[in-house]
């Protein structure tokens, strides 16, 4: 992969989450339609490269279990990061408290994450995890401001958080042509975990912020975007 592409991903990641220090006015629609726009964009890259791919191989038959192992690990991870990865801030108790829960289980699902660019280079893929990351990033930086970590702090734990993806991809390399542990065999599997979290996370962005059940015209607007520019990303690619 070019390195540019991975610089795509850790600045994004990075600069998404600096951004708390820029912002001095409530942006949370703006963030909510940032957020439907890649949650539709990554629901239809899984859907219209991801799942092919996968199904591809000659052990296509246990891809289905192990999607359902991706959902249902993501379910877990959630129970630590409080729906950070979907844009979520939540308060939390006054005092220099290091979240622990939210962190690793952030880290660990945008490692995941960046592990499915292994197998193809799919430039729309870079896009919506790049995208998905930036609200991300902004929730887990204001939620270290809010427990009174200093500056320099934060955007330690930023990179952190921003390389993890990249370092994604670099083991999936290794796990794809079989220079570490030589577990090529067991790739697909684990990008049919990866795309089980990709589901619930996209599909968790386009429907639990609706009041009522109901999507408002802009975010709406937002969603067939997203999914429009993923069509026009495929169908240009065939």
């Amino acid at each position: 992969m070019e390195i540019w592409k991975l610089c795509v991903l850790f600045f994004c990641a990075f600069l998404g989450g600096t951004a708390i220090f820029l912002v001095k006015s409530d942006k949370s629609k703006l963030l909510k339609l940032i957020l439907s726009f890649s949650g539709a964009y990554l629901f239809a890259i899984t859907v219209l490269h991801l799942i092919p791919d996968a199904y591809s191989g000659p052990d296509k038959w246990q891809i289905g279990v192990f999607i359902l192992i991706g959902f249902l690990l993501q379910i877990f991870l959630e129970q630590f990061s409080e729906g950070v990865e979907h844009g979520h801030i939540h308060k939390h108790h006054d005092g220099h408290i290091f979240p622990y829960g939210i962190m690793i289980s952030l880290c660990l699902h945008a490692f995941l994450e960046g592990m499915p660019l292994a197998k193809e280079q799919h430039n729309e893929l870079i896009f919506g995890i790049s995208l998905h990351h930036i609200p991300a990033a902004f929730a887990l930086a204001s939620i270290l401001m809010q427990n009174h970590f200093k500056k320099g702090s934060i955007i330690l734990y930023l990179i952190l958080f921003a390389v993890m993806a990249p370092l994604g991809f670099y083991v999936s390399v290794g796990l794809s042509n079989g220079t570490i542990g030589g577990l090529d065999a067991y790739f697909n599997k684990i990008m049919g975990i990866v795309i089980g979290i990709f589901l619930h996370i996209s599909t968790t962005i386009l429907f639990e912020s609706s009041a009522d059940h109901k999507i408002n015209t802009r975010k709406m607007i937002a969603v067939l975007l997203g999914i429009g520019v993923a069509l026009i990303g495929f169908f240009a690619g065939h």
